[in-house]
């Protein structure tokens, strides 16, 4: 009967009606619409039925004199439930069962490092312990998986990518090592020649033979350095030049300074908060209340909880907020001035060889107007002005 289907869900009775005519009863209580199944006659006075549990309440207001009820068994979780709420210990190891489940499915069981030598596996494990992360380790207290790569990729030199996944009870991790990339050898006999205008500073010659001194001018393209070593036009001999020729060099930049400059500066507190998630509830247990805090930049790290290999739609969800504070600073215009200078400088170099620095700067134009300066500046350079060329043996 599709009436009865779910009655172990709300819970049922097995039920004796005992006095003149049960049969009729149980009729009157089908009439006034309470479910009845399982009829079965007893003896002539009683007969046997099963009621739902919620409707025990109404046949018992139906009951007139002559007839009595006894209910005879109960079944359905209600009634499982009721039973289990009146053992307590029985509850109690339940739960804690539960709760050491819960907590052994989101510890950090293995951690696997995939793709390195042993000698950089050792680094990288010593790397994530400084993070926390290592066998026993909660999974919601350590950072997020993304976080972990990127700290890695910035503290270790010696990678060139890494993948962090957490699988369940495992942390695995793949990683490319960087490859030293030789320089390419020219196949052949090569020249050095300009690769832009400047005033020769000094050369420094281990291969070929120079073709410039100090202060000579050159201009881009210009052979600075010969890869033919002979001084037989008819015999050549020819070599890979190799070496160093610094020339001044110029540039000519502009930048623009605002006279009222804003910052945004970090102190170092920090306030940390755990909730747990659960769709749109977010229940906090540890860390209550509102931020001491003005200004705040907060992180959020979010971790499923795992309940052995399913992951549950529940999230542990950190919360860091770091204490950020605003500064203002009026600056002069002779201010703003030292302060351009040295932004050019700095933005130039970042485009130039590493060992290009700076040997002197003028200011060609200056103007002041919507509370910022402009500057166009005039820098002076000393840089490797060399680059190898291939010598065409069929000139």
């Amino acid at each position: 009967m599709k009436q009865i289907q779910g009655s172990f869900l709300t819970g049922y009775v097995t039920i004796l009606v005992e006095g003149n005519n049960p049969e009729l009863f149980l009729q009157y209580c089908a009439d006034q619409e309470i479910l009845v199944w399982n009829i079965t006659k007893v003896s002539s006075t009683s007969c046997e039925a099963s009621i739902r549990l919620g409707d025990v309440h109404q046949v018992d207001e139906l009951i007139h004199e002559g007839l009595t009820i006894t209910v005879t068994h109960q079944y359905g979780l209600p009634v499982m439930i009721k039973k289990l709420i009146g053992r307590k210990e029985f509850l109690f190891s339940i739960g804690i069962c539960l709760l050491l489940i819960l907590y052994l499915s989101n510890i950090i069981w293995d951690i696997k490092i995939n793709g390195v030598p042993k000698d950089i596996e050792k680094k990288i494990t010593k790397q994530l312990n400084t993070y926390g992360v290592h066998t026993g380790a909660l999974g919601f207290s350590i950072g997020s998986p993304s976080e972990i790569q990127q700290k890695l990729l910035h503290d270790i030199p010696e990678l060139l990518w890494v993948g962090v996944e957490k699988k369940g009870t495992t942390f695995q991790i793949e990683v490319v090592e960087k490859t030293i990339v030789e320089k390419k050898e020219i196949n052949g006999p090569s020249n050095l020649v300009a690769a832009k205008e400047g005033v020769v500073s000094y050369v420094y010659i281990s291969k070929g033979m120079p073709n410039v001194k100090v202060n000579d001018y050159v201009e881009a393209g210009d052979l600075l350095v010969s890869g033919n070593i002979s001084e037989d036009k008819e015999k050549p001999v020819l070599v890979e030049a190799d070496g160093e020729v610094v020339a001044k060099t110029w540039y000519e930049v502009s930048v623009t300074i605002p006279l009222k400059a804003e910052y945004q500066e970090l102190t170092g507190e920090k306030e940390k908060k755990l909730y747990m998630e659960l769709g749109d509830v977010q229940v906090p247990f540890w860390g209550f209340g509102s931020s001491e805090f003005e200004h705040v930049q907060t992180d959020i790290n979010r971790t499923p909880l795992h309940f052995f290999k399913w992951e549950l739609p529940i999230n542990i969800i950190e919360s860091i907020q770091h204490e950020k504070t605003y500064r203002k600073e009026q600056r002069s215009k002779k201010e703003a001035i030292k302060v351009g200078k040295e932004q050019a400088k700095n933005e130039l170099l970042l485009r130039l060889d590493k060992n290009a620095k700076v040997i002197s700067e003028k200011v060609l134009h200056e103007s002041t107007g919507n509370g910022k300066v402009k500057l166009i500046l005039y820098l002076t350079i000393e840089e490797n002005i060399a680059k190898s060329v291939p010598i065409n043996q069929g000139d």
